[in-house]
């Protein structure tokens, strides 16, 4: 059988001294679109962010590509679009700057080839933004902002792309550009695993759902709702496999 793109294998974390995660299984198949849910605290984004090495495990294991954490080097086959900030307010870069950024990896900090200048124009033409290419990102709103920040991931042509609450303070429009680009990822055969508040457009995309809560894994399966309904605030699930009297996970709580 094909090796699994990511392997998370009974994983704990700690931030400080509060356990965040608490025995994870998370396996992501190639060519897969896999939506990490859970209420804020539940561990989302320090799963992701254990994933890409930003948070070291404190137990369990983690293969990427089939390829332990520890001896995995080939991280021009990721691409990561972290939690919107304000971190880059004030940064004098330019729309191309940025986006070129997420080449390094390919180009080993080499000089721009000509494949690398044709994958940032595409990438930003992905999130409709290849307008805005010799503009300054401190000209761009926080939607705009967030388009450059996926083409930059997108830029390095990622086999696997991880996205942490990449819709968080979109507007509409720019969501259905995010969405739209995401799809032609997927058509590509890009792997994809998200951080959601909600699945909204991106819905159609998802093949399955894991939902933590308090660091555990409480569902893993069809998204929470219906396939082809919208997450509708208040409406309950219960993980498929919990006993009686299990406790409901509130989808409209999901962040």
């Amino acid at each position: 059988m094909e090796q699994p793109v990511i392997s998370l294998r009974g994983a704990t974390a700690s931030l400080g001294s509060r356990p965040v995660l608490r025995g994870v299984d998370l396996t992501v198949g190639r060519g897969e679109v896999v939506a990490l849910l859970g209420a804020n605290g539940s561990g989302k984004s320090t799963a992701v962010r254990a994933i890409v090495g930003q948070v070291p495990l404190t137990g369990g294991e983690l293969e990427l590509f089939g390829t332990p954490k520890r001896t995995f080097r080939d991280w021009a086959r990721i691409g990561y679009v972290p939690q919107r900030t304000t971190a880059a307010a004030g940064v004098p870069a330019t729309v191309r700057e940025v986006v070129a950024a997420g080449r390094l990896a390919r180009t080993r900090l080499g000089p721009p080839r000509k494949a690398d200048r044709e994958a940032v124009v595409e990438a930003l033409e992905l999130v409709g933004m290849a307008d805005r290419i010799k503009d300054s990102v401190n000209a761009l709103s926080g939607g705009q902002h967030q388009r450059v920040l996926i083409a930059r991931a997108l830029a390095v042509r990622p086999e696997l792309l991880i996205m942490d609450e990449p819709m968080a303070g979109v507007d509409l429009a720019s969501q259905e550009v995010l969405a739209e680009a995401l799809r032609t990822e997927v058509a590509r055969g890009a792997t994809v695993l998200l951080v959601l508040h909600e699945l909204g457009p991106l819905e159609p995309l998802i093949d399955r759902a894991v939902v933590l809560r308090d660091g555990c894994v409480v569902h893993d399966g069809p998204p929470p709702e219906a396939v082809g309904q919208h997450a509708l605030p208040g409406h309950d699930h219960v993980h498929p496999h919990a006993g009686p009297g299990a406790e409901p996970i509130r989808t409209g709580l999901l962040s």
